[in-house]
């Protein structure tokens, strides 16, 4: 299979990297990019682990193909920090309140939560518990995670960073 360039706009940054037609987004992002912040889990599209955002929706970027993604914004758990390094609220909050465990589902479920907020900066408790339904977390049991997001859409309202 022959390999073609490719730009992909990651974290603003542009990013040429040779892929196959077949190549998944995940396996892109971590293996030539190298950000490993992005979890590959299930592979299926099942669990939530590899959520990055594209335009700033949800994508498991286990079953995308990286060569749709040109033209687009994708954001990774690396590219929420600020310039200076400084946590994004929805990072700092799940370190905060122990939403963290082992951390493998950390990245998309933070990913998830901030695409969550920016589009309903003051989410009910359903409604996080509705946003994060499709990431998969089998340490926390969720409440942690649920409190972390309520805190941080809290501080984030109250003029925190977006």
């Amino acid at each position: 299979m022959k390999k073609q360039l490719i730009q992909l706009e990651i974290n603003n940054r542009l990013y040429e990297v040779p892929v196959n037609p077949r190549d998944l987004l995940v396996d892109v992002i971590r293996n030539k990019v190298g950000l490993t912040g992005t979890k590959k889990g299930c592979g299926q599209g099942d669990c939530g682990a590899c959520t990055v955002l594209i335009d700033g929706v949800p994508v498991l970027s286990c079953i995308t193909l990286a060569i749709a993604c040109q033209g687009k914004k994708i954001t990774t758990i690396e590219g929420l920090a600020d310039a200076q390094g400084n946590l994004h609220p929805l990072q700092q909050a799940f370190l905060d309140h122990g939403a963290v465990q082992c951390g493998f589902c950390t990245p998309g479920m933070i990913l998830t939560a901030k695409a969550l907020l920016d589009r309903n900066p003051r989410p009910t408790e359903l409604q996080i518990k509705r946003a994060i339904a499709g990431n998969i977390c089998r340490c926390t049991g969720y409440k942690k995670i649920v409190e972390a997001i309520d805190a941080a859409a809290k501080e984030i309202s109250t003029g925190g960073v977006k």
